[in-house]
């Protein structure tokens, strides 16, 4: 059974077609209304103040969610469109070891990466991240990320 989760409200959800419709519609959040929901391998329960970020198969960012303006400081606007690890100043991993691109080039979850974030206003924090490949044929990534205190 395919399990999905809404990238904006994170409102957990299994689906077994993966469609909302009969009409070949994609599953959106029936919570919030956010267009769509990312398909995961197993079920996923984040934190109350993880912020997700949807990335592209290059690993550009498409969406984020709620909680990633209160963790980084940027907006959803300021975000689309950039590299996801280079925007939000992802940092504590050797190069050969970037693990949105390892979640991308192996379809391999990465979880638990104790990494740190520069936030718009410089400032660095520590998170956790988990990056989460997608299953469907269009790719990309889901990158949640969970301050530590």
């Amino acid at each position: 059974m395919p399990y999905f989760i809404c990238p904006n409200c994170k409102q957990r959800s299994i689906d077994h077609d993966r469609l909302q419709e009969l009409d070949n519609v994609p599953v959106a959040c029936e919570r919030c209304g956010f267009g769509f929901l990312f398909e995961l391998m197993d079920d996923y329960y984040p934190a109350p103040n993880t912020g997700f970020v949807v990335c592209d198969r290059e690993g550009r960012i498409l969406a984020s969610g709620r909680g990633v303006f209160e963790l980084s400081g940027f907006r959803e606007q300021e975000l689309l469109g950039t590299n996801a690890v280079d925007r939000l100043g992802l940092t504590g991993f050797e190069e050969e070891k970037n693990p949105a691109k390892l979640a991308l080039e192996w379809g391999v979850r990465r979880l638990g990466e104790h990494l740190e974030l520069r936030t718009r206003a410089g400032q660095q924090k520590p998170v956790t991240a988990d990056f989460f490949p997608a299953y469907d044929d269009d790719g990309g990534l889901l990158v949640a990320l969970t301050p530590r205190g």
